[in-house]
């Protein structure tokens, strides 16, 4: 089983759309195995986004993701990067398919909804920014059995 992190931004909480993301996230197959209710500090949106502070919106972009409590949840699968990645949808709404997190509920690139590490080298690393080793949780479910079985 894969981990991965996804990180439902402010704009996610403002909206009222966290329940409703995170029941697709489940319908798909996978399982919280964290989740904290927080608010991101400079800090931390520098080293979440460490790629990108040099670039011109980074600022805006910290900024946004520093304004309004997040949503930071740790989810287990199988193939959960890519599980994750296809349920969000494209990074600009405008170009998401429907039937993704951002092609129906997007607005616009910037208020995106949702993050999810791009690969299981960036879900490790982005995990261990939003999670201690001993807040995320191992556990099966009845539905675990069917996904090794089949």
């Amino acid at each position: 089983m894969e981990r991965t992190l996804i990180l439902l931004k402010p704009d996610a909480l403002q909206r009222g759309l966290c329940g409703r993301i995170i029941a697709r996230l489940e319908d798909r197959g996978l399982k919280l195995a964290g989740m904290k209710l927080m608010r991101m500090d400079m800090a931390v949106a520098r080293k979440h986004y460490e790629a990108h502070v040099n670039r011109s919106f980074f600022v805006g972009l910290a900024e946004f993701m520093t304004s309004r409590p997040i949503v930071a949840i740790a989810v287990e699968g199988k193939n959960a990067v890519d599980v994750v990645r296809g349920t969000m949808g494209a990074t600009d709404p405008q170009k998401a398919a429907p039937g993704t997190v951002r092609g129906d509920f997007g607005i616009d690139i910037a208020r995106n909804l949702i993050h999810g590490s791009d690969s299981p080298e960036a879900a490790e690393r982005e995990l261990a920014i939003f999670f201690k080793p001993e807040e995320l949780l191992s556990y099966e479910r009845e539905t675990d059995r069917w996904i090794i079985e089949s």
